[in-house]
């Protein structure tokens, strides 16, 4: 076999084995519910990029118009549910109200809803960063869901 085709061959086998290895499955982002006490609720899932396909929806407020908001108790425990691996190794938890956007504390998959009443909106930003190369993202996906603290 000569110099050429044998490094071609390398090549070809490196980049199959980089993209098998990274690839995302599925065709959407994963679905991410919410889970308060024993109670199990579905988000709604928001602009996304996978697989080489961005969508652009809504912001949370305009995506969720006209859904009854998931009633809580003030300081109540809420916890993310992703039946998916890989894990994305990167979040972040916005809160909308009144026109204020604040950024939640999410630990260990979990955070805690406001201790005053009223309606809430929040955006669950998710990323599949590469573990090795900085800034490179395998998919991303936002979700969307509205609380009501009785």
């Amino acid at each position: 076999m000569n110099k050429c085709l044998y490094v071609l061959l390398v090549l070809f086998g490196f980049i199959i084995i980089g993209c098998s290895k990274e690839e995302m499955s599925g065709e959407k982002p994963p679905e991410v519910y919410i889970q308060i006490g024993n109670e199990k609720y579905e988000t709604k899932l928001g602009t996304y990029c996978w697989k080489g396909t961005c969508v652009d929806m809504a912001g949370p407020v305009e995506l969720l118009e006209g859904k009854e908001p998931i009633k809580v108790n003030p300081g109540e425990k809420i916890s993310f549910i992703m039946d998916y691996e890989p894990k994305p190794n990167e979040f972040h938890l916005t809160q909308i109200s009144e026109n204020n956007e604040n950024e939640v504390l999410v630990k260990e998959n979990s955070f805690l809803a406001p201790t005053q009443k009223g309606v809430y909106y929040y955006s669950y930003g998710v990323w599949w960063m590469d573990e090795k190369e900085a800034n490179l993202s395998h998919g991303d996906a936002f979700y969307a869901f509205v609380l009501e603290v009785m």
